[in-house]
């Protein structure tokens, strides 16, 4: 199975069910996107439906989040919208909506979305909500968050894998590239679209998970909160949402803040490798950082760091390291994606260094628990759905591979982006999941179609491993409206903390109110 690079997805060595989607998808750039149908009567009673707001306990599906949402300062509640688009009359979904009302004078709604695909919405927002409390924002914007359809707390719910199977699932490698261990990998990717198939509801749920449904579930949801116009904050892959929106109701478009763009001028293939290759940034500014630092467990010279990384945590491949005290092992895919998981925050490195100096004294913890968070796992050993719908909605929003000559020339390019990750057996160049999949995709990256629609205001920071800063700048360009450029490590920027940052995106939000052209910000 893949593993979640938050916002897009990146081709490792292999193309296990544990590793990364990377390959799934091949698009085609500047292909319009389908719009959507003439608005339906049969979607009137969505429209014009009350929200039932109430405590949020209920829709907790983690530990955090039955401490997040306690505060009694959100309410949640569920939007109802059609299964599928094209048959308003058939089955429904349930949309889980938290918010934080305004403490002062309303502007209106800010929706959020964090990403993934498959990140929660309403996680997002009750996060966001503590820290906000005395900011202009949360005086002015009533803080919103919702889990896309399939996700978390909404319903149908996406499931492929049960805990037991997450766990069997992290610690196969998937590594031999020979025409068996080929073989094998393919039967576990169709074994799991079978899976997520059975579990999630059937091949028509499926189908009616993409982006291209989850923006007009937004436009509902808009009606639904009593805004005129939308107001929107989108990291990552919520970047896509954001543009996908704008593309189809760019009448309804207040504000959209785009933090860690998705490069709508590229294919799946070459957003994949570019992607492999901000992360091998990432990794060697990390490198360069510890070899200033005592005890570097890679060394002084960041020039022999990837070959110390790989040194230290290919013999994973043949023998795990013990971690929790013998409870558990660390694998050689959770070693890497530990790794990946403290590539994202300049702030995570020291912990790096202090999980792979525990690798090399043969203590995997540390990095487990890294990878544990990238996986969704919880402190008592229960997976959320986020990967797994990371991958069911890649599968729906992108183009497929099914050449194995293409799978192995994209896992190629990427081994050679992002060497720190290549595990030295060679590529194995199986079809992923998607290659499986029961249903057809319903979008693919393009440049959107924008007409008339108000300035936005992109954010991309300058070392963002995720989603590399070019992408940022075409993504403004395409959408003819602000950049905001950011120096600093990590993926994505807005609300976290930096005055610089915060006070534009307040600007812009409450005023509508773009920074100077060349804008720039440090972390």
């Amino acid at each position: 199975m893949f593993v979640r690079l938050r916002s897009v997805a990146v081709a490792a060595a292999s193309c296990s069910l544990a590793l990364v989607l990377a390959a799934c998808a091949q698009s085609t750039p500047g292909a319009a996107a389908p719009g959507p149908p003439e608005p339906d009567p049969g979607l009137a009673r969505f429209y014009e439906q009350q929200l039932s707001w109430g405590p949020c306990g209920e829709y907790a599906v983690s530990a955090t989040d039955q401490q997040t949402y306690a505060n009694p300062a959100l309410e949640c509640a569920r939007l109802e919208v059609p299964l599928d688009y094209a048959a308003p009359d058939g089955e429904t979904a349930q949309i889980g909506v938290l918010r934080q009302k305004a403490t002062g004078e309303r502007v209106g709604s800010l929706l959020m979305n964090p990403g993934g695909p498959g990140g929660s919405g309403m996680s997002l927002a009750a996060s966001l909500s503590g820290r906000l409390t005395e900011s202009p924002l949360a005086q002015r914007f009533d803080l919103v968050g919702f889990d896309p359809r399939g996700v978390g707390a909404s319903t149908p719910t996406i499931d492929c894998l049960n805990d037991a199977e997450w766990e069997a699932e992290r610690a196969d490698l998937d590594v031999d590239p020979s025409p068996a261990g080929v073989d094998q990998t393919e039967a576990e990717n169709q074994q799991y679209a079978q899976r997520c198939a059975e579990r999630s509801g059937g091949p028509e749920v499926l189908a009616n998970v993409g982006t291209r449904d989850v923006v007009r579930d937004m436009d509902i949801l808009r009606q639904a909160l009593g805004d005129e116009k939308l107001t929107y904050l989108g990291y990552s892959y919520g970047t896509r949402i954001g543009s996908a929106y704008a593309e189809a109701f760019p009448q309804n478009v207040r504000a959209l803040v785009l933090d860690g763009a998705l490069d709508p001028t590229q294919t799946t293939v070459q957003r994949t490798v570019d992607q492999n290759a901000g992360f091998q940034q990432a990794f060697e500014a990390y490198a360069a950082d510890c070899a200033t630092q005592p005890n570097c467990p890679l060394g002084t010279d960041p020039a022999q760091a990837t070959a110390n990384f790989q040194a230290l945590t290919r013999p994973l491949i043949d023998q795990p390291a013990a971690a929790e005290g013998g409870a558990r092992t660390l694998s050689y895919p959770d070693a890497v994606t530990g790794t990946i998981q403290a590539l994202y925050l300049s702030e995570y490195w020291p912990v790096l260094s202090r999980g792979l100096s525990s690798l090399a004294a043969g203590d995997g913890t540390i990095l487990l628990r890294l990878a544990d968070v990238y996986n969704d796992r919880g402190q008592d050993g229960h997976y959320g759905n986020s990967i797994e719908a990371f991958i069911v909605i890649s599968c729906v929003d992108e183009e497929r591979i099914t050449d194995r000559a293409e799978q192995g020339e994209l896992i190629r390019r990427s081994t050679e982006a992002a060497p720190f990750r290549d595990d030295g057996r060679g590529v194995v160049a199986a079809l992923d999941p998607c290659a499986f999949w029961p249903s057809p995709p319903t979008s693919e990256p393009h440049v959107p179609q924008v007409e008339g629609v108000p300035p936005t205001l992109t954010i991309s920071v300058t070392g963002d491993p995720a989603t590399p800063y070019q992408a940022g700048v075409d993504l403004a360009e395409a959408l003819n409206g602000g950049l905001l450029s950011v120096d600093g490590s990590q993926h994505t920027a807005a609300l976290q903390g930096n005055q610089c940052v915060d006070d534009i995106v307040s600007s812009y939000l409450i005023d509508l109110q773009l920074p100077a052209e060349g804008a720039r910000c440090t972390l």
